[in-house]
């Protein structure tokens, strides 16, 4: 996703009540709403997309660790989408990012019920929009933003974020 794709997703977003939360939640973060006017306000790094409509965050306070004092969104218990932003790397390569929800029980996760169906069909409806308009990248499971496309007509490098990720090619 370039920046234009991204913020041509928090305009498509605008329709939904989301909000806006960083993957370490500071004290004191006041929320806002997901909507093309607010993406300067953007965490840096990943961020969680609430549907607080549909129910809250569930939180908890990290004890240990580097992030002591922060708060932790629970992304099993609550309705939340994960997008890890695009970001370029030193050589100016556009690293890919990632959108994903918990929607199922799974052993892995501990999940014990599956995600409400509004929740589900809340995400389903991001993931075909997102189908319709971004391209089909090489390898497949890449979709590629519009605007990333022409940049990468232009000589843009798209990477996967892996670590050794190789290339993206986006069809035509």
């Amino acid at each position: 996703m370039a920046p234009d794709d991204e913020v041509a997703l928090f305009r498509f977003l605008e329709r939904f009540v989301i909000e806006v939360y960083p993957r370490r939640v500071p004290p004191g973060w006041e929320t806002f709403r997901a909507s093309e006017e607010n993406v300067s306000r953007l965490p840096e790094e990943d961020l969680y997309l609430v549907a607080s409509e549909i129910g809250a965050a569930q939180v908890d306070k990290v004890k240990r660790g580097p992030d002591k004092g922060f708060w932790r969104i629970d992304e099993v218990r609550s309705p939340v989408i994960f997008l890890e932003r695009s970001r370029k790397n030193e050589e100016g390569e556009l690293l890919s990012g990632m959108l994903w929800a918990e929607l199922d029980v799974t052993p892995q996760t501990g999940r014990k019920d599956a995600a409400p169906d509004r929740f589900r069909g809340l995400f389903r409806e991001i993931e075909e929009y997102l189908r319709k308009t971004y391209r089909k990248g090489d390898p497949k499971e890449f979709l590629v933003g519009p605007k990333a496309a022409r940049l990468y007509k232009e000589g843009l490098v798209l990477r996967d974020s892996a670590h050794r990720g190789g290339t993206v090619v986006p069809f035509k």
